[in-house]
């Protein structure tokens, strides 16, 4: 027995089936854009070039800038990137869930092409999700760790090359 309310939301919740799987999309695609600038600015930070070593550039352009700005200004260059990493999961369950309800009216129905077609696009939304989070978290935890260590070298005074090779020779210190 389907009371008015309990109908008005099983609606409200289809409407949203689209725009998550929008979301969704729309995080994937930006995990990979976001894993190739992560690959290039790995690259050139190993090669020691300047441009990989994006907080130094931002002191070296605007030197009166204080270190609490720069860390401020690392935090917003992470923050989408964590907002994605904590959000996507949860698009994914989100995805997950209300396509069940479709796959369960049409197995009460005995329609099991339309329950095989509603658990394609629940498993399939989460699998992409879970995907863009695990990217996004990698991203953002290696730049994390760059930007903190490329700030204890401002803060030192020490110069993007030479800071690396700094960062490298304490890595190895601290392994041996």
């Amino acid at each position: 027995m389907n009371t008015p309310i309990e109908m008005a939301m099983y609606d409200i919740s289809q409407f949203f089936l689209y725009p998550v799987l929008l979301a969704i999309s729309a995080l994937f695609l930006h995990a990979f854009y976001a894993l190739g600038a992560f690959a290039w600015q790995a690259l050139q930070r190993a090669r020691g070039q300047a441009s990989g070593f994006e907080l130094h550039a931002v002191h070296a352009s605007v030197p009166r800038m204080t270190l609490l700005e720069l860390e401020t200004l690392a935090v917003k260059r992470l923050e989408f990137a964590r907002i994605a990493t904590r959000v996507a999961p949860m698009l994914g369950l989100v995805a997950t869930m209300i396509p069940m309800g479709p796959a369960l009216k049409a197995l009460a129905d005995g329609q099991l092409q339309d329950v095989s077609r509603s658990l394609m696009i629940a498993f399939s939304a989460v699998i992409l999700a879970l995907l863009a989070a695990a990217i996004s978290f990698t991203v953002v935890n290696v730049r994390k760790r760059w930007y903190s260590a490329d700030l204890a070298a401002i803060e030192e005074g020490l110069t993007a090359p030479v800071a690396a090779a700094h960062q490298d020779a304490a890595l190895a210190e601290a392994t041996a």
